[in-house]
């Protein structure tokens, strides 16, 4: 959890290259320091129904996309859960192994 707060300042000098408003980049920040303060209670959740797959062995990619997902569908009420479940399986889908995808939707199909 060290390395968070240069990883985050990495991603935005990465995104420096595309327009990014200042509304923008408040809306990422906030919402990334809302899901990391609800980490152990994301994990949990998550936990409770991922059977034999604890979030200490997921993948980084994985991790951070059910993190997501399971925040928009507990805490998000602008994001609808079959859109925050879409969304997540499209994230596996780019950023994830062959079986992520569906690893996802059924971690995430539990939750719903």
């Amino acid at each position: 959890m060290e390395e968070i707060p240069q990883q985050v300042q990495s991603y935005f000098e990465e995104l420096a290259e595309t327009e990014i408003t200042e509304e923008e980049r408040a809306y990422m920040v906030g919402k990334f320091d809302q899901i990391k303060a609800r980490i152990p209670e994301l994990d949990d959740r998550i936990n409770g129904v991922a059977q034999g797959w604890k979030t200490a062995r997921m993948g980084k990619a994985e991790l951070a996309v059910l993190r997501l997902a399971v925040y928009e569908m507990l805490y998000d009420e602008s994001v609808p859960v079959k859109v925050a479940i879409n969304e997540a399986v499209e994230l596996a889908k780019k950023y994830g192994g062959d079986d992520s995808p569906s690893f996802v939707n059924g971690i995430l199909a539990k939750l719903a």
